[in-house]
C-alpha cells in the first residue's frame, strides 16, 4: 500500500471514529418525580402506580433504562407534603406528577418551571391551581377526579341501596379537601323524591370518626369523600360504619374490596394510566399549558353482597344490573 493511500485510509478511519461514539452514547435518562399523598404499602397506591408505569412503558419509557422515577409518599401528612415537595423540586427533575390537591397546592407555591402533571386532583381551578381547564397556563396541567355532579349521584345511589336513608353525611377532611364544602352548595335543591337532607361531617382525625358516625344515628347514611386522610384511614371508617350497621358508599373500587358496601367513582387505573400520556409528551417536547386539564372518562359502580347482607339490606335486581362489579 503506497504511503499516500495509507494517510488516507487512516483519516477517513480517524473522521468516522466521533460519530461512532456519538451513535453509541446512551440514550438521556429523564427525571419523573412522583409525590403520591399515599402509604407505599395501600394496595390502592400500588394499582395506581402499576397502571401509571404501564401508561408509560406503552409509550416506550421505561424505569431504570430511559427514565427514573423518584416516588416520595407522603401518606396524607402535611409535614411531610412540604418536606418531599421541597426535596423533589430541589432535584429539578424534568416533570412532577402531583397526587392530591395538597401535593398539587404546595408544588404551585415552591415551583413556577418544572412542569407539573396533576393526578386525581379536585376543583383545579376553584384552587387557583390553573386559569382553566382548557388553557391552563403556566407549568401546571393534569386530570380531575370528583366533581360536585358525582356526590349528587352517589346521595341517588346510597338511596336507591338504603331507601330508608333519610339523612346523609358527607365524610371529609376540611383542610386536605375544602372544595367539598363548595360541593355541598353546588348540589343545590336535592331531588324531591330522595327526601334526604345532607350535611357536611368533617373529620380533622381518625379519633374523631366514631363520634361523627354515631351522631348520624338510626335511619343515617354516608358518603365517604375520597381524599388523603380518608383513604389512609379507611379501614377505621368501615369499622366504625358496620358497628353503627350503616349503609355508605365510598369512591374506590378498592375499599369494597375491602369490605364496604359500595362505591361509585372515577376508574383510578385509567386516570394513572392517562396521566402517563402526558408525561410522555412533555418529556417529548410539549408545553404543560398546550395540554388541558382532563376530566374522567371511566366510572365504576361496584357492591359488596356480603356486606350489604350483613346490614340488612336487600339489593335491588335494577341496582345490581347497573354495576360494574358485584362481590360475592
Amino acid at each position: 500500500m503506497r504511503r499516500r493511500e495509507f494517510i488516507g485510509l487512516m483519516g477517513g478511519a480517524a473522521a468516522a471514529w466521533p460519530r461512532a461514539a456519538i451513535a453509541q452514547q446512551p440514550e438521556r435518562v429523564r427525571r419523573i418525580g412522583f409525590l403520591v399523598n399515599l402509604t407505599e404499602d395501600d394496595p390502592e397506591a400500588k394499582a395506581r402506580l402499576a397502571a401509571f408505569r404501564q401508561g408509560l412503558e406503552t409509550a416506550g419509557w421505561t424505569d431504570a433504562r430511559n427514565i427514573r422515577i423518584d416516588y416520595r409518599f407522603a401518606g396524607g401528612k402535611a409535614d411531610r407534603v412540604r418536606d418531599y415537595v421541597a426535596e423533589l423540586v430541589a432535584s429539578a427533575p424534568d416533570v412532577i406528577v402531583a397526587h392530591s390537591s395538597q401535593v398539587a397546592s404546595q408544588l404551585k407555591l415552591a415551583t413556577s418551571t418544572i412542569p407539573i402533571v396533576l393526578v386525581a386532583v379536585n376543583d383545579p381551578v376553584g384552587q387557583g391551581l390553573v386559569a382553566s381547564l382548557a388553557r391552563p397556563g403556566g407549568n401546571i396541567t393534569g386530570f380531575t377526579f370528583v366533581d360536585f355532579e358525582m356526590i349528587g349521584k352517589c346521595l341517588e345511589l346510597l338511596k336507591d341501596m338504603a331507601p330508608g336513608v333519610i339523612r346523609a353525611g358527607l365524610m371529609f377532611h376540611p383542610d386536605l379537601a375544602p372544595y367539598f364544602h363548595v360541593y355541598l352548595r353546588e348540589i343545590g335543591a336535592i331531588p324531591a323524591r330522595l327526601a334526604v337532607e345532607v350535611t357536611a361531617t368533617p373529620v380533622r382525625s381518625a379519633s374523631e370518626i366514631e363520634a361523627v358516625i354515631a351522631r348520624l344515628g338510626p335511619q343515617g347514611g354516608l358518603i365517604v369523600a375520597p381524599d388523603p386522610f380518608t383513604v389512609v384511614n379507611r379501614e377505621t371508617i368501615m369499622q366504625s360504619v358496620e358497628r353503627h350497621r350503616l349503609p355508605a358508599i365510598y369512591t374506590l373500587r378498592q375499599d369494597v374490596v375491602e369490605g364496604a358496601l359500595m362505591s361509585y367513582g372515577p376508574d383510578t387505573s385509567d386516570i394513572f394510566r392517562r396521566a402517563a400520556a402526558y408525561v410522555d409528551r412533555i418529556l417529548k417536547g410539549a408545553r404543560p399549558d398546550e395540554l388541558p386539564v382532563q376530566a374522567p372518562t371511566k366510572f365504576e359502580l361496584v357492591i359488596n353482597l356480603k356486606t350489604a347482607k350483613t346490614l340488612g339490606l336487600e339489593v335491588p335486581s335494577t341496582l345490581s344490573a347497573r354495576a360494574d362489579e358485584v362481590i360475592e
